[in-house]
Parts: structure tokens; C-alpha cells; sequence
């Protein structure tokens, strides 16, 4: 499930990120984020074109939270995408995927509205989760307020992708929102130490360290990690959720867990398509000068732009 080696370019990415090690201290954590804004603005500049874009907030369960709307340069309304970030519940936020959020929508000719959501460990589970999906229920009731045609899907990466597909979960379980589709990246789902992928690809990009840590950090208590609005594979049954697309990475300690997902939708009679880029490693679609990276985005947005659109 991985190719012979790791792409070139995304090898040479993943060793520039390497230079700055994940923390794993909530003092480090502070400091590293604190970079990571006075970074953005240099990672941000000169970004891809879209329509517009709206910085606003929405209500959330414990108060206002941030999102950003991204509108195609088209005549709307458009279908919308609620995307969420990754960065393993303690890292990232709207400005961290700016870039890939303006590539989807682009390739989708979508609105994406990218959400904040409550990070860990100053709000564990179940607090991304609760914010998540009122941000979904927001955006469901409030089509007008987000150039939306009434078509609904939910996405994201790595930990987002976990958050979207929980979202869905939720929807289908509560009788909620109708969601049209969850496209799900490189989900941290089902992540298990005894997996090739986790024993065979730990330490690129992430190793067993930084996946205890931010368990420890989400969690707290291994109740919770049972719980299936924590990780959907530990849902008995997940008939009746959305139509969705899994992509995961060949060279990923996720890869196993992403794949294991795909089967259980399949498995419960949902519609999926799983894709597996062999030779790209966790966190690719935000690798910026990564030619598969740019590939993958328009194949993944496009495919989200048709399934939305009926095509």
C-alpha cells in the first residue's frame, strides 16, 4: 500500500518540517503555536485567487467561533462544504489551511466555510466534537449566509477529517442536518500501535511519541477513546451516513486506520471510494511545492464539485 520510496518532493518538505520537532509539553505546545501565527504571514502571502472571502464568526456551544467563508469567482448560490482543520486537536486553526482551503474551493466551485473549533488540552474531548457539529447545524439552517444552495458535505484533514467524519455520524444517529457527503483526508480514525502503517511509518512526519501525546491531550480518559463520537470506528453500526471518500497516504502511521474505516462504510452498505496516494506521507495536501500535492487537490475537489453538483 505504499510505493517503493517517498516522493521526492514531499521527502524534501517533510525534512524542512522536521527542523522544528512537535513539543510535547503544553509549554512547548504555546511556544510552537505562537510561531506558527507569526508564520502565517509569510506562508499566506500571495495566496490563491476565489471569488471572496468572509471572516466572521458563528455560535458555537460555548461561545462564538471563528470561521472563514471562501465563495468561487461564479454566479452562486453553491453548494457547501464545512471543512475542518487538522493538527491533531492542538494544533492549527483557519490560517494554517488557508492555502488548501482556497484550492478546494476552486477546484470544487464549492463555498467552503472553514471552521475554528476548540483545541486540546485546555478543551478535551468532547469539545471539537460539540463545535463541530453545531457549526454543521449552523451552516445547514443558514444556506443564505454562506452562498449555499441547501447542498451540504463535510471534510477535513487528519484530525479534521476525524471531526468530519463524526459529524456525519452525529447527523445520521441525531436525525440531523442532510449531509450530501463526507470527504474524508488522511482521517486520524481507527489508529492502532499494532498497524504496519503505524509500526512500519512512524517518525515521518509523525512518530508513536507525538500520536501518544496528542491522544493524552484529546482524551484524557480511555473511556472516552471507546466513545464513537471520539473515533466512528468504534461505532457498531454506520449505515445511513453520507456518501464518502477516503484518501489516505502510502508512506502514513494513518493509512491502516483511514482503510479500515473505508471498509466498515463499505462494509455497512455505504458508498464509498477510497484512494491511496502510495507515495505521499501525512499532512500532503498542505505540502505547498509538491507537484502531487496540486494533482491530488484537483482530483479531490473536483470529484466533491460533481458529487454535489449530481454529475
Amino acid at each position: 500500500m505504499h510505493a517503493d520510496e517517498i516522493d521526492p518532493q514531499a521527502k524534501a518538505a517533510v525534512e524542512r518540517q522536521a527542523l522544528i520537532p512537535l513539543p510535547h509539553s503544553r509549554r512547548g505546545l504555546k511556544l510552537l503555536r505562537q510561531f506558527s501565527r507569526a508564520m502565517m504571514w509569510v506562508r499566506n502571502r500571495n495566496p490563491p485567487s476565489v471569488g471572496a472571502t468572509v471572516d466572521g464568526t458563528i455560535p458555537g456551544p460555548a461561545g462564538d467561533l471563528d470561521a472563514r467563508l471562501y465563495v468561487p469567482d461564479a454566479d452562486g448560490p453553491f453548494p457547501t462544504v464545512v471543512f475542518f482543520h487538522g493538527g491533531g486537536f492542538v494544533l492549527g486553526s483557519i490560517a494554517t489551511h488557508d492555502w488548501l482551503c482556497r484550492h478546494l474551493t476552486r477546484e470544487s466551485g464549492c463555498a467552503v466555510l472553514s471552521v475554528d473549533y476548540r483545541l486540546a488540552p485546555e478543551h478535551p474531548f468532547p469539545a471539537a466534537v460539540e463545535d463541530a457539529y453545531a457549526a454543521v447545524e449552523w451552516a445547514a439552517a443558514n444556506p443564505d449566509s454562506v452562498a449555499g444552495d441547501g447542498r451540504l458535505a463535510v471534510a477535513g484533514d487528519s484530525a479534521g477529517g476525524a471531526l468530519a467524519a463524526v459529524t456525519a455520524l452525529m447527523a445520521a444517529e441525531r436525525d440531523g442536518p442532510a449531509i450530501d457527503h463526507q470527504t474524508l483526508l488522511y482521517p486520524g480514525v481507527g489508529v492502532e500501535p499494532d498497524q504496519p502503517s503505524v509500526r512500519e511509518h512512524s517518525g515521518i512526519v509523525l512518530d508513536e511519541a507525538d500520536l501518544d501525546w496528542f491522544r493524552e491531550c484529546y482524551y484524557e480518559s480511555e473511556i472516552h477513546e471507546r466513545n464513537p463520537y471520539a473515533d466512528p470506528t468504534n461505532a457498531g453500526d454506520v449505515a445511513g451516513v453520507a456518501p464518502a471518500t477516503v484518501v489516505t497516504a502510502g508512506f502514513d502511521p494513518f493509512r491502516d486506520g483511514g482503510k479500515a474505516y473505508a471498509d466498515q462504510l463499505a462494509g455497512d452498505g455505504v458508498d464509498v471510494r477510497y484512494e491511496n496516494y502510495e507515495a505521499m506521507v501525512h499532512g500532503f495536501l498542505t505540502l505547498r511545492g509538491v507537484d502531487r500535492t496540486h494533482d491530488a487537490i484537483a482530483e479531490i475537489g473536483g470529484e466533491l464539485g460533481d458529487v454535489l453538483s449530481g454529475e
